[in-house]
């Protein structure tokens, strides 16, 4: 229908007739929109919300500015906010396009051809790849800390790579285990904390393994803008090593630095969006309890997640089955198969609503 038939069809009619007409149209559009439900991701273990105005402004200027231009290789200014942050010499500390990238850079700086890079098993696919990489073996190990060590004392081993909270489960390494595994390790071997998630944390301060670090030459700890600043597509992460391993981090950073429109987004996100964070935490400790509660009444069983989410398997169904009867209904998660644990299934916590509905799902699956 063209411009002036639209207009054609209000002849003759009055203006009574013409408002009721639209105010049907409107009404069946609302009802249309109404019937219209979002698939809900739960899959993701990155926040879904939408920055800040004020990272998006600050974004905005950056690059009005000065995308022309190279940035500023060392970052001077958001590793100065960081350092101070977490009360460290900002000469131990470096920037990257992402923890994950730093965590790549460690594994090839550390590890020769032939050596072994052990992690606790199942856990983020990106540490096996890590060690193929760096032209190295990855050795998958379950057991907790006793069998990290029994493993550590192989010839070849040379990284332990693991994550706290971990991704899949969720699951954090108190700081007496951390500390009881840095302690038996023989020389020449190194750990690469991965803490990308430590802020939805509430069992121990997020502060915990960066007090060991004094003590500790052999750690690493990397952390994220990814996951709870919800920052993930400014590829922002960073990297704390102990006294004496400028010399190590400097090896790690990438050669031409992190965008300055990223730095300028994370720096602003520490500047005024600190209780924003705060608030997205306690609300993810509140509903993670809540969530894993009515999965256990439903028969479930879960991990003991630190996490923003909850590792969990049913006993009548595989966890690849019970996520495709997920989204018939809607709601998204993320199957174990990747990570050769078929019966599991990884689900994102976000709002009381979100755990609602889910459960609403889960109701329908079972």
């Amino acid at each position: 229908m063209g411009l002036l038939d639209y207009y054609r069809q209000f002849e003759g009619m009055s203006e009574e007739e013409v408002n009721e007409g639209l105010r049907e149209d409107a009404a069946e559009r609302k009802r249309k929109a109404l019937t219209r439900v979002q698939t809900l991701d739960l899959s993701q273990t990155t926040w879904p919300e939408l920055p800040h105005p004020r990272i998006v402004n600050a974004i905005t200027y950056v690059a009005r500015r000065g995308l022309h231009r190279y940035p500023h290789i060392a970052g001077a200014d958001l590793r100065n906010e960081l350092a101070e942050r977490h009360g460290v010499d900002a000469g131990r500390l470096i920037l990257g396009n992402g923890a994950a990238e730093l965590l790549n850079a460690a594994a090839r700086a550390l590890i020769e051809p032939g050596q072994q890079l052990l992690t606790p098993w199942p856990s983020y696919p990106l540490y096996p790849l890590m060690a193929r990489r760096a032209h190295g073996r990855a050795v998958r190990v379950s057991g907790g800390v006793d069998a990290l060590l029994e493993a550590a004392h192989e010839p070849d081993v040379r990284v332990i790579a693991l994550a706290s909270p971990n991704d899949p489960t969720g699951e954090l390494l108190p700081v007496s285990e951390l500390e009881r595994l840095l302690a038996g390790l023989p020389d020449g071997v190194a750990v690469l904390l991965d803490e990308s998630l430590v802020e939805f944390s509430d069992a121990q301060p997020t502060s915990s393994s960066l007090a060991l670090l004094e003590n500790h030459p052999r750690l690493l700890v990397f952390r994220s803008f990814s996951k709870a600043w919800g920052l993930a597509g400014l590829r922002v992460g960073y990297a704390i090593g102990g006294p004496s391993s400028e010399d190590l981090l400097a090896e790690l950073e990438p050669d031409l630095g992190v965008s300055e429109v990223s730095q300028a987004g994370a720096l602003e996100a520490l500047r005024s969006c600190s209780e924003l964070i705060e608030r997205r935490v306690r609300s993810i400790s509140s509903e993670r309890p809540r969530l894993a509660e009515e999965l256990h009444r439903r028969g479930f069983v879960l991990s003991d997640s630190q996490a923003n989410f909850l590792w969990a398997e049913h006993p009548s169904l595989d966890g690849a089955e019970l996520a495709a009867r997920l989204a018939r209904a809607g709601v998204l998660v993320a199957a174990g198969d990747a990570l050769g644990e078929p019966r599991h299934v990884r689900i994102a916590l976000f709002s009381p609503g979100a755990s609602d509905r889910l459960l609403a799902a889960v109701d329908k699956a079972l």
